[in-house]
């Protein structure tokens, strides 16, 4: 089950509420899933509770033990636990892992992108001729094109080219005027006019983008690390330059969430020499990996909305050293033959692996099957 389905499922339950009397609240149109935080337990959690409370007239943790008893009657949940102020903590039941990978498995590295295409937002990017901002500036540029945004990106100056032949940020190519995407099927065309913050305003929205600047040069470290070195702190901390960005061991995040990726890959290699191939199931034992994959969609939305590649670049570290603990799992040993829980852990090592792969493609870095 992925979080929108559970937003639904709560959304549901809270309109059972209210259509049985006990609540007595507007159904709001969205209710936040995510993995739960310290002091949370299970693989979801939701503060829809302390959302609704006010509007209620009742305390949060009141609240939340109305929804409890509905969301307990759902067949899916194995248990829906109340922590703190008023969250619920909910722990899925073996079949939801299995939905979960289906549809990673289904979408590939567009798992989390928009599914509606064009979502009828335009969006301009400003950024100075500095590396680092040219570099965030079109990774986050990719970011929102992938959640259905459609983005021209300016720069004060004139970027070096080494920063997109070695680098691949390319701020220059600007593409069709947005005149020329037709958004008929959400809403009328927008003005023949480029998108720049100094002209005529005809995108709903700009960005300008102003990381603190690169202390060194980032172009002997070459694209990826080059890329992650500039993209991997936040936007107001000074990154390493040239760092450990280059050294293989665990000590290094790029290496650990490629490492990962070229890992999953090589168990598919291994797995098809076996005779055997992934088939979604349930796995026991893999909580907060699944975790970390369900809330993949949120972490890009996030990114998109707050204009922070670097949330999703530590995302990728977070799912990566997830995934590790299942890897030795994966193949049977010995004489052992290839068994269903071997096929479930297969298929979830390869959603690992392509959601790993997804998001390092969306901040420019390359995903080697082999390292």
């Amino acid at each position: 089950m992925t979080p929108a389905e559970l937003s639904r499922t709560v959304l549901h339950a809270v309109r059972r509420a209210v259509d049985e009397g006990e609540l007595s609240v507007t159904v709001p149109e969205r209710a936040v899933v995510a993995p739960p935080g310290p002091g949370g337990c299970g693989d979801y959690a939701t503060n829809i509770a302390l959302q609704l409370a006010r509007a209620a007239g009742r305390p949060p943790r009141d609240v939340a033990e109305i929804l409890r008893a509905r969301l307990l009657g759902e067949q899916r949940f194995t248990d829906v636990v109340v922590t703190g102020p008023g969250f619920l903590n909910l722990s899925l039941r073996g079949t939801a892992s299995a939905g979960l990978v289906e549809e990673i498995l289904r979408r590939g590295r567009r798992y989390g992108h928009a599914a509606t295409g064009f979502s009828g937002t335009a969006v301009g990017i400003s950024c100075p001729a500095e590396v680092r901002a040219v570099v965030v500036a079109d990774t986050l540029a990719r970011v929102l094109r992938s959640q259905g945004d459609f983005v021209r990106v300016e720069c004060e100056g004139r970027p070096a080219p080494e920063w997109k032949s070695v680098l691949g940020a390319d701020v220059t190519t600007r593409g069709a005027r947005i005149a020329d995407r037709d958004v008929a099927t959400r809403g009328p065309r927008i003005a023949d006019r480029d998108v720049t913050p100094r002209g005529p305003r005809i995108a709903d929205r700009y960005v300008t983008v102003r990381p603190v600047p690169a202390p060194g040069d980032p172009l002997p470290l070459g694209r990826d690390a080059g890329r992650w070195a500039l993209l991997h702190p936040a936007g107001h901390d000074r990154p390493r330059i040239p760092g450990d960005h280059l050294v293989q061991r665990e000590s290094n995040p790029l290496f650990r969430v490629r490492y990962a990726h070229a890992r999953t890959r090589a168990l598919l290699r291994n797995a098809a020499d076996l005779g055997f191939h992934p088939e979604p199931g349930p796995v026991r034992e893999a909580e907060a990996l699944i975790a970390v994959l369900g809330d993949h969609p949120r972490v890009l939305a996030a990114t998109a909305t707050h204009h922070t590649p670097d949330r999703l670049a530590r995302h990728l570290v977070t799912v990566a050293d997830a995934a590790m603990p299942l890897l030795p799992a994966v193949l049977p040993l010995g004489e052992e033959k290839p068994s269903a829980a071997h096929r479930a852990r297969l298929a979830l090592a390869e959603a690992a692996g392509t959601v790993l792969a997804g998001g390092l493609s969306l901040l420019g870095i390359d995903a080697p099957d082999h390292l």
